[in-house]
């Protein structure tokens, strides 16, 4: 004993430390939250106590309590009455004790049920100091990520293990002490030695001091400014709003959450374990529970409303099998979801995703076979993959499954051949199922053909809860309004695209040509095979069939007109341009807003995006991405805005590896924070395109980008100056009465200011 054992000891010691203060570290920062928040839900409990009146005690006291003379005295509220309490109440003429007891008593069980109930919402376009506090308190936790609660439940285990081996270790930790420890207190020190040099061996083989280190340091980063924590928000508020939720204790009801399945399979999802080690991103409440639902029921459909996150579920669920060990996943999408797929698979998990598809999908697939990780594939070909071997395939998700409700098809024929070779199998779906009986009994066939003559039309006539209930082995689904309770009324989506070959010639054409405005409505050139119009169909198909409205805007009225082509119906208004004057702009947003049901709204983004509001729309779709953040944000807030009472969902269509590729990433790298800074300010506000990179540049820089990708020949109009962007980059024509042109882009003739003064003109004729 000497040196070589007090090392050890200290060592342990040190470990121990880290390992303590990282869970420290944690409570504090969700201390900081919960203090943050404490105001504001205070705040907003007694508004809503203030709200109710009096009579409400009656209800409580099932009519018993005598309210008259309490009314009489002045007392209004419940909140009136609780700030009151017995003795004050006792002072009003013809109230006794037993009735200010009551009253009060009555009073805090109200109180008690809307504390209960009432949810925070974050104001973005109206930050105050307390909720700014609360978005700087949650940017710690939503910047150290899920990581930081692992690393924080890892140290509280091994610092639990740690203590009393260094307390039986103690003596070793100095000679004197081993002097004065006695025999049995020597052996029981040097062998708690044994045990800490195994211990500590153990934790630094797992990397576990990094995490810890790593850990804590994520915790003590404060945002730059308050106004880092706002834009931070902005882009994450899904992850701050799960956070929120978490932290507070108040999410939705849990009979919503889990869709009001049966006590016994409620019970065994319950109790399945979720293993979030490979996840990237935390999982709000309703999230995790369908993740579950999909590992311990094995063979399922999960049915929730667009916009509650299927996908993240799906990949919560890879994540886990693949840290029980399994290897090989295979998702199945429609070819306009599959780059989504991917990215969302490598944004959300540390899972390795593989594109089975185009002209290599063969050697993708093989790759695939020999080294695992997510393979998406699409319908068509799934076909032309061997089936597997059992046990191969540790989860196939089927994402749109309704795509496979005709039996007879090919396409159903390749995944009802995948799906018997594999153990478990989550078919994903946006299409409520309660009036679709005969399909959904088709898609539970694949998935468990034991139980699929049990679905009865008849509990599809009872009502969407008795027909959960009765198909819940196989069937879960959510309704926005019942789960998003706390959670943020706008949702960003990028759809990527991958150009068809189609789109890929017309986006050549137009490359070729320098014509910059011609290469971000390539896409839409060529209707019948379009990629982004296919995914803009199934967007619209998705929104009738949860029965919401959607506004679709472009800045194109040729685009437009595509839309509405491929649209068709009674149920699409519009489109609203600039050449259309602003009351019969107006009487289309009216005639849209009053429209039962599912509609669709057409717009050209620079005269919808001013001055109408179209809080009717829950669902927004972006043809293109734009060249000022700006018109995006304006077009935005037409549907998000006061007054909408759901979730706003936002749907920006993109095309990979082009023109769109490049925007998004010059305007989000360059002007992401001044421009979330001048949206908040009044001159801003006023002038949007004083916040704004130059677009003559940015349009050159991409054009030229791209043809040197491409390695196409320029004709003569296509070579870059200012003169060619403004020739041929924007399609002019004379202007109209409206102050619009009759071209695509409803632009005016350039001035020295390019693409600038364009903008500013339509801007202009749309405000009229």
């Amino acid at each position: 004993m000497g040196r070589g054992e007090r090392e050890i000891v200290g060592r342990g010691v040190r470990l121990a430390e880290a390992a303590g203060r990282v869970g420290e570290d944690l409570d504090r920062a969700v201390g900081a939250v919960r203090e943050a928040l404490r105001p504001l839900h205070d705040g907003l409990a007694e508004r809503e106590l203030a709200n109710i009146p009096v009579a409400r005690l009656r209800d409580v006291t099932e009519g018993r309590l005598r309210l008259g003379e309490l009314e009489r005295g002045g007392f209004r509220s419940v909140r009136d009455v609780l700030d009151a309490g017995a003795y004050r109440l006792r002072q009003t003429p013809g109230v006794g004790q037993r009735t200010a007891e009551q009253a009060v008593a009555a009073a805090r069980q109200i109180a008690d049920a809307v504390r209960e109930t009432v949810a925070v919402r974050i104001d973005v376009d109206r930050p105050e100091p307390a909720t700014t506090a609360l978005v700087a308190a949650l940017y710690v936790l939503v910047e150290a990520g899920p990581q930081a609660r692992r690393a924080a439940d890892a140290g509280r285990e091994l610092a639990a293990r740690l203590r009393p081996l260094l307390e039986r270790a103690g003596p070793a930790a100095a000679r004197w002490r081993m002097l004065f420890a006695g025999r049995a207190g020597r052996q029981g020190a040097l062998a708690a030695v044994a045990e800490l040099r195994q211990l500590i061996e153990e934790a630094e083989q797992a990397g576990l001091p990094e995490e810890f280190a790593q850990a804590s340091a994520d915790l003590l980063r404060r945002p730059d400014s308050d106004l880092a924590a706002w834009v931070d928000f902005e882009v994450r508020s899904a992850e701050y709003y799960s956070l929120l939720a978490e932290v507070s204790g108040r999410g939705p009801d849990t009979a919503a959450v889990e869709g009001h399945l049966p006590d016994e399979v409620a019970a065994r999802v319950r109790e399945q374990r979720l293993d979030d080690t490979h996840c990237r991103v935390a999982l709000r409440g309703y999230q995790a529970f369908g993740a579950r639902f999909a590992l311990a029921q094995r063979r399922v459909l999960l049915g929730d409303e667009m916009g509650l996150g299927k996908t993240v579920q799906a990949v919560a669920a890879l994540a886990h099998l693949a840290a029980q060990g399994e290897s090989h996943f295979l998702v199945v999408c429609p070819a306009s979801v599959l780059i989504n797929w991917t990215r969302e698979i490598e944004a959300r998990s540390t899972l390795r995703a593989l594109p089975l598809h185009g002209p290599d999908r063969q050697e993708a697939f093989a790759d695939w076979k020999g080294r695992g990780g997510v393979g998406v594939t699409t319908f068509d070909a799934l076909r032309g993959f061997p089936a597997p071997g059992g046990g191969e395939i540790g989860l196939l998700v089927v994402d749109e499954a309704h795509y496979v409700k005709n039996p007879l098809t090919r396409r159903a024929e390749a995944v009802t051949a995948w799906a018997d070779r594999c153990e478990r199998v989550l078919f994903l779906t946006g299409t409520p199922m309660e009036n679709r009986v005969a399909e959904f009994r088709n898609l539970v066939r694949i998935l468990r053909p034991d139980f699929a003559d049990k679905v009865d039309e008849q509990d599809s006539v009872a009502g969407s809860t008795a027909f959960r209930r009765a198909v819940a082995p196989v069937y879960l689904r959510r309704n926005q309004q019942d789960v998003l309770a706390e959670l943020p009324v706008l949702q960003h989506t990028d759809e990527w695209e991958e150009l068809s070959r189609s789109d890929e010639e017309a986006y050549r054409d137009a490359v070729r040509a320098g014509n910059f405005m011609a290469m971000r409505r390539a896409a839409y050139a060529r209707p019948q095979d379009s990629a982004k119009l296919q995914r803009l169909r199934e967007l619209v198909a998705e929104a009738a069939e949860n029965g919401l409205k959607a506004v679709v805007f472009s800045a194109f009225r040729d685009v437009l007109g595509v839309v509405e082509d491929a649209l068709g119906g009674r149920a699409v208004f519009g489109p609203v341009t600039g050449s259309v004057p602003p009351a019969r702009r107006q009487q289309i947003v009216d005639d849209f807003s009053a429209a039962p049901g599912h509609a669709v709204l057409l717009a050209q983004i620079e005269a919808g995006g001013v001055g109408l509001n179209m809080q009717a729309a829950s669902v927004v779709i972006l043809c293109e991405p734009q060249i000022k953040p700006t018109i995006e944000h304006q077009a935005v807030a037409r549907a998000h805005r006061m007054g909408q009472v759901r979730p706003v969902q936002v749907h920006r269509l993109l095309a990979t590896g082009g023109v769109d590729e490049r925007m998004v990433r010059m305007l989000e790298n360059k002007t992401r924070l001044f421009d979330a800074y001048a949206r908040r300010s009044a001159v801003a506000e006023s002038t949007p395109d004083a916040v704004d990179v130059s677009d003559v540049a940015l349009a050159r820089r991409i054009v030229e980008e791209e043809q040197a990708r491409l390695g196409v020949a320029t004709t003569d109009a296509g070579r870059m100056s200012t003169a060619g962007i403004d020739a041929a980059g924007m399609d002019f024509a004379p202007m109209d009465a409206g102050g619009i042109d009759a071209a695509g882009m409803d632009s005016a003739p350039m001035d020295a200011g390019g693409i600038d003064a364009a903008h500013r003109h339509a801007e202009g004729a749309a405000a009229e």
